[in-house]
């Protein structure tokens, strides 16, 4: 036992030792070899004297970024810049704020048709006493225990909170207390908004047990209108796809295929009529992807228009947060509950959000991507249907175009690499579900290679591209309509930060279509107006899959 004993210690003070070496050892050594590599990324070429003269400054900057990384840095911390959507000589909105939505005539409850009434329906039958908010709540968590383990779109269920803040509501619409249309409505909420009391996941493994004792300011916003939040929807594992640690989310059109991603579950689950409206967030296409493909109404508000305290960061120059649901006004409703400052975000701007349903749309300016819709692409057939319709209502549909994407890719890449910093280092992110080269793993790995220099030039381009967003496309016209796929507006727009609402348009082989609306920036009245017109007129929005 004794010899045991001391073999034992002798390991362990050997470890120790070798161990403090070999980390020594990799410290990074930088050379005239080690320089030549690095400017060949760098598409530069420097003389051996001038690799000589800067061998000194380098290795000091590997010193201070060593030195650095012994700091923690949280997700939540943001930069000390701030992204600005705003071009020169903007006109920013003036005006006071508003809500005038569609009128809900008197109607008996159908409990068949429970689970696909809007939030405005639901709120009607609520202040009529036809059914309580414990009632409403109770009907979909149940929807939920029975399909989830089909569709895979709810993390969490919040059961506990819920009953909890729907007893509230009905006590307060009891009292006379009425909050709004909200009040004692479930939602749902993306998986990387925290949430007091609950796992916040981000979707993936190495967080999968986090718990930041907080509320995000959309839940904070959303609990004062008296929404109850009944479950934490998927997403693909840090905001990517719909592939999470507990499987891929199922696109209840078909549960054979996902989907689509980030905001998977919150489209999924109410597409599937698990819940009336769910928050889902956009950096590259999240909320109007998912969307598109389990035919639901997806609005992502202006940058800069939605607190984002408390979401995960991915980027923190295109994160964006909005509403997933089955109308356009529903979206118009959700929104005027989150939007506007908390003094937490420096980001979100404070501008009026005036809709009224009752706006005659042929007073804006609408335009349309021409050459976008005349080129032959999936959903064609369905989006010339819905330029058809508004030309026989009399609208006059202006051609414009884009100005070119510069290669922007950058930005994005280099500010989710760095909020993931310590996964990458710590070597965690090998613990994420999809490991492929498309996937966060390899492109954190990727993005250590960008350059500063080069990050700062893609942001320059993309100030220039905001200029002419609005020389070209916004000095024309109001808002116009895209394709909800293919062509370049939905990746310019992210990155210039307007606004789009997505909306159903009809089916290729059972399976929904999109086109999408966008406006100019803070104009999210405009768009959701031109969507609650074609609604009106429509029937897509109305269509519901069976399953499973």
């Amino acid at each position: 036992m004794q010899k045991s004993g001391i073999s034992t210690a002798l390991i362990l003070v050997c470890t120790f030792i070798f161990g403090a070496f070999f980390e020594k050892m990799i410290e990074p050594i930088i050379t005239s070899d080690s320089i030549k590599e690095a400017s060949n990324i760098m598409g530069l070429q420097f003389s051996e004297q001038e690799i000589d003269s800067l061998l000194p400054g380098v290795s000091e900057f590997s010193k201070g970024f060593s030195k650095n990384r012994e700091m923690d840095i949280e997700n939540g911390v943001s930069p000390a810049f701030v992204f600005d959507p705003r071009p020169s000589g903007f006109q920013s909105p003036t005006g006071a704020s508003g809500l005038t939505l569609s009128m809900v005539k008197p109607f008996k409850i159908d409990k068949e048709k429970l689970l696909w009434y809007s939030i405005s329906e639901l709120a009607y039958l609520i202040k009529s006493k036809q059914i309580s908010s414990v009632e409403l709540t109770q009907y979909f968590i149940s929807r939920i225990k029975k399909y989830n383990s089909s569709l895979f779109c709810v993390i969490t269920v919040t059961e506990d909170m819920a009953l909890r803040q729907a007893k509230k509501a009905d006590e307060e619409i009891a009292a006379g207390k009425y909050r709004g249309l909200l009040h004692g409505i479930p939602y749902g909420a993306k998986d990387l908004l925290t949430t007091e009391g609950y796992k916040t996941t981000w979707g993936a493994t190495p967080y999968k047990d986090q718990v930041i004792n907080e509320n995000a300011t959309v839940i904070q916003k959303l609990n004062a209108a008296g929404a109850v939040l009944i479950a934490k929807t998927s997403m693909g594992a840090l905001a990517w796809g719909d592939v999470w640690f507990g499987g891929t989310t199922k696109n209840p059109w078909d549960i054979e295929s996902g989907s689509s991603g980030s905001s998977a579950g919150s489209a999924s689950a109410v597409s599937a009529g698990l819940m009336p409206f769910a928050i889902g967030t956009e950096t590259l296409g999240s909320i109007v992807s998912p969307s598109t493909v389990c035919g639901t109404t997806g609005l992502r508000p202006t940058f800069g228009r939605v607190s984002r305290h408390g979401a995960m960061a991915l980027s923190w120059t295109m994160d964006k947060i909005g509403p997933i649901s089955r109308t356009a006004e529903d979206c118009a409703l959700v929104f005027s509950v989150i939007q506007g400052k908390d003094n937490k975000d420096v980001s979100v701007q404070e501008f009026p959000f005036n809709y009224n349903t009752t706006l005659n749309i042929k007073s804006l300016k609408i335009g349309y991507l021409k050459s976008s819709f005349d080129r032959n692409y999936p959903f064609k057939q369905q989006d010339s249907l819905i330029l058809a319709l508004l030309k026989k209502e009399g609208i006059n549909l202006i051609p414009v175009e884009l100005p070119e994407l510069p290669y922007l890719s950058p930005i994005l890449s280099a500010e989710s690499a760095a909020a993931f910093d310590e996964l990458t280092r710590s070597n965690k992110d090998d613990l994420l579900e999809r490991q492929i080269k498309n996937a966060w793993p390899n492109k954190f790995r990727e993005s250590r290679f960008i350059p500063a220099v080069e990050y700062i030039q893609a942001n320059r381009k993309r100030k220039m591209l905001m200029e002419e967003m609005k020389e070209k496309v916004f000095s024309k016209i109001d808002l116009y309509l895209n394709p909800s796929w293919g062509g370049t507006s939905l990746t310019i727009t992210n990155y210039t930060g307007h606004p789009c609402i997505v909306i159903p348009n009809g089916f290729i082989n059972g399976k929904p279509t999109s086109i999408t609306i966008t406006g100019n920036l803070y104009q999210e009245s405009q768009v959701i107006a031109l969507a609650h017109f074609i609604q009106s007129r429509t029937e897509h929005h109305k269509q519901h899959p069976t399953f499973p």
